[in-house]
């Protein structure tokens, strides 16, 4: 039981490090959104990729380590959480406080990067406003009135005006 307890440490040791790089690239990324640098956001993304993916190992790790537990002690696998996990440990009070530092570490930068997240959500959505605004404006300035010309059957032939400015000669 001893070694997975140093399993479980180690996979979410190390589960914090990745989330802590993932905030940096959340900041960086944020960076990237405000200056509107498309390839530093393309370099950024390929990195929040990298992470997600060693991310997704460590929890598969960590899932595989609390079933081991879960085992060993008699559990129902499906049910067990670090949380619980806490609780069932509380005859050895050195790896109970161990295991509740290092989950709380743990939800401390988790909670980091949900407020990145939002930030750059919000951020990302107003780039996409004022991108959609500009390219409604750009079509307004290059489309001209229609006429008021109709066919004989009384249907707006749609013609457009020249834009070519004023019609006056000098």
């Amino acid at each position: 039981m001893a070694s997975l307890m140093e399993d479980l440490l180690e996979v979410l040791g190390k589960e914090e490090a990745e989330y802590q790089k993932l905030v940096a690239i959340a900041e960086e990324k944020r960076d990237a959104v405000i200056k509107g640098d498309i390839k530093l956001l393309d370099t950024v993304t390929v990195k929040e990729q990298d992470a997600a993916s060693a991310l997704l190992n460590l929890s598969n790790k960590r899932t595989q380590v609390l079933t081991d537990m879960a085992t060993v002690l008699g559990k129902n696998p499906e049910e067990i959480t670090i949380t619980k996990m806490i609780g069932y440990l509380e005859k050895q009070p050195v790896e109970q406080e161990k295991l509740l530092k290092q989950r709380d570490r743990l939800l401390e930068v988790g909670t980091q990067m949900q407020l990145l997240n939002r930030q750059n959500e919000a951020l990302l959505q107003q780039a996409l406003e004022l991108v959609e605004f500009d390219l409604t404006l750009l079509k307004s300035m290059r489309q001209a009135p229609e006429t008021a010309n109709y066919d004989k059957n009384a249907y707006n032939t749609g013609d457009i005006l020249g834009s070519s400015g004023f019609d006056a000669k000098q």
